[in-house]
């Protein structure tokens, strides 16, 4: 049996905000294709607000499980995210400009087994655990996604691997391949997996207790992924021509601060309203 020791009342219903994240998320990836019209790598920062997009979702999701009494599973919440998200996004690559279509679909799929799992083999039996799982990898494979583009350019209209393997050097004025210079050999890969990990476990585990408020907890999501988005910026910056990585980093670095800025606000609201300590209730039950 599982209990429910915490419920969300008022705010934004989950279902709007993944809904919102979903739509939001895809369109600022699809906007990278500004790249193509123009001719350069300047709108490689949507990209970027695609990941903050998904990862704002994505903390209210890992709020919306953990809220049955799994707080200690926020951490694995978050890897297995990324973890189940980078298979997805990895095998949509061949699907061209249908990849982030693709890895939803297949980040779905992956989601639901692993769910079907834990419920049903592990015998966890959380409710909402396969909805749950089902999202964090579509989560995981569009953050992942957002940031090969961001990082290294990548062309929407072919979101190809071997984009993400091979980069280019210039050499006395000769264009050659290196797999250092890329999403993959470069081991960018593993960093974005950690970027996103991080960002998206750390808001609920900050804001949680008896003061939660939902508002104060997706501004602290919001203000991860712009500050996350801040260190892709400038590991774009041997990958993208220097003016497309400073637009990213501009972008990122003004996102951080209004974002931090209001959290701090937030903050400070919701602790002078807390005005006596209440104890946490103790709930029976499995």
């Amino acid at each position: 049996m599982t209990v429910k020791v915490e419920k969300i009342e008022g705010g934004i219903p989950h279902t709007t905000i993944m809904v919102a994240g979903l739509i939001a998320t895809l369109v600022c990836i699809y906007l990278t294709y500004l790249n193509v019209l123009t001719g350069t790598q300047l709108f490689s920062f949507f990209g970027g607000l695609a990941t903050v997009a998904a990862l704002i979702w994505g903390s209210h999701t890992i709020k919306h499980l953990c809220s049955y009494g799994i707080g200690t599973g926020v951490p694995s919440a978050g890897m297995i995210a990324f973890g189940s998200g980078v298979i997805a996004m990895l095998f949509a690559t061949k699907y061209g400009i249908a990849a982030p279509i693709v890895a939803v679909v297949l980040a779905a799929i992956i989601g639901l087994i692993l769910g079907y799992l834990a419920n049903n083999v592990l015998n966890m039996r959380i409710p909402v655990m396969i909805q749950s799982l089902v999202e964090m990898a579509i989560i995981g494979a569009l953050v992942l996604l957002g940031y090969a583009v961001m990082m290294t350019g990548l062309d929407p209209t072919s979101f190809e691997l071997t984009a993400l393997v091979t980069g280019k050097v210039v050499i006395l004025g000769l264009s050659l391949p290196s797999y250092q210079t890329s999403f993959l050999g470069g081991a960018l890969i593993a960093t974005a997996f950690m970027l996103g990990a991080i960002a998206i476990q750390h808001p609920f585990n900050a804001c949680l207790g008896p003061n939660w408020t939902q508002d104060r907890m997706l501004m602290l999501a919001a203000e991860c992924g712009f500050l996350s988005m801040i260190t892709a910026a400038v590991m774009s910056m041997p990958l993208i021509p220097m003016s497309a990585a400073l637009v990213s980093l501009f972008v990122a670095v003004i996102g951080w601060y209004y974002t931090y800025s209001k959290y701090i606000e937030l903050s400070r609201r919701d602790a002078a309203a807390w005005l006596e300590s209440k104890p946490i209730p103790d709930v029976e039950g499995h």
